[in-house]
């Protein structure tokens, strides 16, 4: 495997994991009821600490892994000279700094005691989300267009990842809507979400329009360019998702008072088909973030 292949396999399986812990750890920490919140936790607990483990991971592998893909290939991997440059002399340095700490402080959050584990989770993951800002295409910019640029994109990630990881969580509590000792809360935290997911899905629209004219300055239409053609991908894909969760909540939520059943497999299989094409988009961003945006 050459270098730039290893380099996006790495940011797509960090970047997923961070957009995952994020969101789910922020929605159920803020927006469900500590009960409730507590229940969908042990249901998934598990398959989230091998999601933490492969945030960890992949950002102690991402430094050896860039300084190859820097230098002249996988001699550079663990050529202390180059290490040190990459860490202490480059913006990627700077983030890589960022997300050993998010790793520190998430690995952390999964020691006891157990109290405000998924807090601790939730700050970890946005701290590594944030720090992706500092190696995006807004440092081709500068002065206070680059800083605004990269507040965009922690905005874009932020939101993009409270969407999708909330989405994760969300199908254990559509579950436990059907049983009566949990309905009540179930559907206070199915509110929130919706709620909470409109501003989410706005939040990712507008940061994304806003990067793509700091970036490219005009549409991606120019299907000759590798770049634009993954960039319009992306935007057709999350567009599809926003059409998906516009059925959800507005075909779907209405007929659980009258068709239950259906209703709630409905949202299941809909929430499902969210997260796939959301992964596909982390994979699309992991391979275009790395190309120049002409």
């Amino acid at each position: 495997m050459d270098t730039t292949t290893a380099l996006q396999l790495c940011r797509f399986l960090h970047d997923a994991s961070l957009m995952l812990l994020w969101g789910a750890c922020a929605y159920l920490s803020l927006l469900v009821p500590r009960a409730l919140a507590d229940t969908v936790w042990r249901m998934i607990a598990k398959p989230f600490v091998l999601i933490v483990m492969v945030a960890a991971l992949t950002a102690l592998a991402a430094l050896p892994v860039t300084t190859a893909n820097i230098g002249s290939g996988w001699s550079d991997a663990l050529d202390a000279g180059m290490i040190h440059e990459v860490v202490f002399e480059t913006t990627v340095g700077l983030a890589w700094q960022a997300q050993m700490l998010a790793a520190i402080v998430m690995i952390c959050a999964l020691l006891p005691p157990q109290n405000w584990r998924r807090h601790r989770l939730a700050l970890g993951a946005s701290i590594g989300l944030a720090s992706l800002s500092l190696t995006g295409h807004a440092s081709m910019l500068e002065g206070w267009l680059q800083q605004v640029h990269r507040a965009n994109d922690i905005l874009h990630v932020l939101a993009g990842g409270g969407w999708l990881g909330a989405l994760v969580p969300l199908i254990p509590i559509l579950k436990l809507l059907g049983q009566p000792e949990y309905r009540a809360e179930a559907q206070f935290a199915l509110r929130r979400f919706s709620n909470a997911g409109h501003v989410a899905v706005a939040l990712v629209i507008l940061s994304g329009i806003v990067s793509t004219l700091l970036v490219l300055k005009r549409l991606p239409t120019d299907w000759s360019s590798p770049y634009q053609k993954l960039l319009a991908i992306k935007i057709a894909l999350v567009a599809i998702m926003t059409v998906l969760a516009i059925i959800n909540r507005y075909v779907f939520v209405p007929w659980i008072g009258r068709k239950p059943g259906r209703a709630l497999l409905a949202l299941r299989l809909g929430s499902i088909s969210e997260i796939v094409i959301g992964i596909i988009v982390i994979a699309l961003v992991a391979v275009f973030g790395m190309m120049e945006p002409v």
